[in-house]
């Protein structure tokens, strides 16, 4: 996949993610709580992955998926399930920009200790623009978080 394909898919992504969590807030409003809305999410899912796995790779592909489960690979499951409730929560008690700014912010962040810790002797001067960027971005946030209607 090139570049272009690549940015066009996550910018599709966000919008889908606003559409999501603002359906996700509807259907915890008609039900007695953000479970229900988490747990159709994850099964709507796992009834999709396991039906293209099972269609791409047959049996072999369960056979695969039991011998790759270790106590480590479940943490990912675990932070996706947060960030679901989190957003549904954002949404509903903040409003979706102010829960978009400060995930993004936080995305951000994340992802530059990470980019850093996994980067070694990364010159000083390379940091500037990325730093600048991520203040801005914290800034942007803040603003956004503290508007009022």
């Amino acid at each position: 996949m090139n570049q272009s394909l690549t940015l066009l898919f996550l910018a599709a992504a966000g919008v889908g993610l606003v559409v999501q969590n603002t359906l996700m807030v509807r259907i915890t409003q008609s039900s007695s709580t953000v479970l229900i809305a988490m747990l159709l999410n994850s099964l709507v899912g796992i009834v999709l992955f396991v039906s293209i796995l099972l269609m791409k790779y047959g049996l072999a592909g369960f056979s695969e998926l039991a011998a790759t489960v270790r106590w480590w690979t479940l943490i990912p499951g675990l932070l996706g399930s947060f960030f679901v409730f989190a957003s549904i929560s954002g949404y509903q008690y903040v409003g979706a920009a102010t829960t978009i700014a400060v995930l993004v912010a936080s995305q951000l962040i994340g992802g530059l200790v990470m980019d850093l810790v996994k980067s070694h002797g990364v010159p000083l001067r390379a940091l500037v623009g990325p730093v600048c960027g991520a203040v801005l971005l914290v800034i942007g946030a803040w603003l956004v978080a503290r508007r009022q209607w």
